[in-house]
């Protein structure tokens, strides 16, 4: 189970901080529309990061179209930026990604997406923040 750092901002410094929908997927496990956030189609080069507390976690370079309507990677960053926990919610079985740092929940993984990994890490544009390479 993620550690959480006790310095992360309290529930109501987060529905401050962030808009109702990143509180909503990253605080209460939601899920963003397919087709509907602003990263599912982007193609910029860089970075991206965790909207809570910034820490990396996918780069540009292993974003791939998985027709899924959300963005989809076949590889972390680092893989102890995020923690992968059994999901068994909605009479799925499921593994759900979250960030390792904060707890904040990011999406899903399947084992569907291309090599090298054959696995397709399936976020939310609302989890995510981007860092634009320079």
């Amino acid at each position: 189970m993620a550690e959480i750092d006790p310095s992360r901002p309290s529930n109501d410094t987060l529905r401050d901080e962030l808009t109702e929908e990143q509180y909503h997927v990253t605080q209460e496990a939601g899920t963003e529309k397919p087709f509907s956030g602003q990263y599912w189609d982007h193609k910029g080069d860089g970075l991206y990061r965790c909207v809570v507390c910034e820490t990396p976690l996918f780069d540009s370079d292993t974003k791939f179209e998985s027709g899924s309507g959300w963005p989809s990677f076949y590889d972390v960053v680092e893989d102890a930026n995020v923690e992968l926990k059994a999901d068994h919610s909605m009479g799925m079985r499921r593994t759900e990604v979250v960030c390792d740092e904060c707890g904040a929940h990011l999406g899903h993984l399947f084992d569907d997406g291309p090599e090298p990994t054959g696995q397709r890490y399936c976020i939310n544009s609302a989890a995510l923040d981007f860092d634009d390479e320079e």
